[in-house]
């Protein structure tokens, strides 16, 4: 994880916000029949159909109807809902692959344009907001300064003001955001969406994120916004106001783990990110879903103790934790002693932007530190992907890492692992939150939910 022990959180039944409709066209692959034991458990619903859509497995009426066992008149019901909800559109298909011809077969798409995802992702010192589309595309974006020992009213407060301004200078309104996805540096409850004894977030432990995020959206904009009803769904019941909008907090890495592998690794069954900035954490995706143990912790490598680091006193309280002696702070503290101004993690980047000498000797001790410790990581979880991301992510440091991680790790388990850098960057955790609230609120049950509340 990004600093600490991770987890996520949802907003259980909470109602959703309206979006409007659109109209569009798709593709898609050959379909698969369902399970035996999903037919049997019951009809597959409209949020069934509507994940079928969106993993591209069903794309036409007649395939929906070969996948689900539904009648040609109960599949067209079941679309009729998400007709009138917005969410999916029919347009042209492609060419006819038969030698008789006949017209091609209408496509199914999940409409990524209905509505739109506030994202935010928290660092020690600064911070990104960004709105997007549900198919992750930024609309518009913002970054600046921020120190999280200011305490959570005030940062949270800062971040819910800038969500307003990304509202206004795109010209969308409120009601046309169906959640709030956000990444901070620490270990999150996977029930509350409280952070837990964060090392690097002091004022934080236990704080209600959540209701003090939404609110302050909700204060950032003009008083007759807040409870806007998009013109496509003016009376439709069950309609709620913004004091139920999903928020959705998770670690960092977690989430950068997620974007990442969603984006552009999606066939890869079993995924790691290794973030190292002011601390080092790591997110595991496994099967598509991100990996947090029995309560969040998973993935907690930088308090993982280590021989170099005996004498190393770690933020935690604890002595020879690996982050201790190689995340971006402590590298640059060891610039410091030498003579080098470095105060954090992002210095230590800027001066191996520069290719400085020192910094380069000491980012490759700090990658071969934490390539011992993933040595261990990669025969554990046998991932096909190692992406090491943050700070310190450059060449000198992929280097270290590599260096004692081949020497130290089986043959067997690096025999089909990729090394990388991030591809998403400094949008990664961005990307990721946006990505866990869309896949959370339309997922098949929640979907099903969230259809019934608009009375469509």
């Amino acid at each position: 994880m990004g600093s600490a022990s991770r987890g996520t959180t949802t907003e259980g039944s909470a109602p959703p916000v309206s979006e409007p409709t659109g109209t569009g066209d798709g593709t898609a692959p050959a379909a698969r029949p369902l399970p035996r034991a999903r037919a049997a458990a019951g009809q597959p619903g409209a949020g069934e159909l509507l994940h079928l859509v969106r993993s591209g497995r069903a794309t036409t009426r007649g395939a929906l109807q070969e996948v689900t066992g539904l009648s040609r008149a109960t599949v067209g019901q079941r679309l009729g809902r998400l007709f009138r909800a917005g969410w999916v559109r029919e347009g042209a298909g492609g060419p006819v692959d038969s030698p008789l011809g006949g017209r091609p077969a209408l496509r199914l798409e999940f409409d990524e344009t209905h509505a739109v995802v506030l994202a935010a992702a928290l660092e020690t010192r600064h911070a990104r907001t960004a709105l997007l589309t549900l198919g992750g595309e930024i609309i518009a974006e913002r970054s600046g300064p921020v120190a999280v020992e200011d305490g959570p009213d005030a940062v949270l407060g800062g971040l819910g003001a800038r969500f307003g301004e990304l509202l206004r200078e795109s010209g969308r309104s409120a009601a046309s955001v169906c959640g709030i996805g956000l990444a901070v540096p620490g270990p999150v409850d996977t029930g509350t969406g409280r952070v837990v004894q964060p090392p690097i977030m002091p004022g934080w432990d236990g704080y209600d994120i959540r209701t003090r995020l939404r609110r302050a959206f909700t204060e950032a904009l003009p008083a007759t916004s807040a409870t806007l009803i998009h013109p496509a769904l003016p009376d439709l019941p069950g309609f709620p106001d913004l004091s139920h909008l999903p928020v959705l907090v998770d670690n960092d890495a977690n989430l950068m783990a997620y974007g990442e592998q969603h984006t552009h690794y999606p066939d890869c069954a079993a995924f790691a990110l290794v973030k190292v900035s002011t601390g080092i954490g790591a997110g595991v995706v496994v099967d598509g879903a991100v990996y947090r143990g029995i309560d969040g912790g998973a993935g907690d490598i930088g308090h993982i103790r280590v021989p170099e680091g005996a004498d190393a006193l770690c933020r935690c309280g604890s002595h020879g934790c690996l982050a201790a002696v190689a995340s971006g702070g402590a590298v640059a503290r060891r610039l410091t002693e030498a003579g080098v101004a470095a105060a954090s993690g992002s210095d230590v980047r800027a001066l191996l932007e520069a290719g400085h000498p020192e910094a380069v000797r000491f980012a490759r001790e700090a990658g071969r530190h934490v390539g011992e410790v993933l040595a261990t990581v990669v025969t554990l979880l046998n991932p096909g992907v190692l992406m090491i991301a943050g700070d310190l992510a450059g060449t000198p440091f992929l280097t270290g890492v590599r260096e004692l991680l081949y020497q130290r790790a089986l043959p067997r388990s690096t025999a089909h692992l990729d090394v990388v850098t991030s591809r998403l960057g400094e949008r990664a955790a961005l990307i990721g939150a946006a990505t866990l609230v869309v896949e959370h609120l339309y997922a098949p049950d929640r979907a099903e939910e969230r259809l019934a509340a608009l009375g469509v």
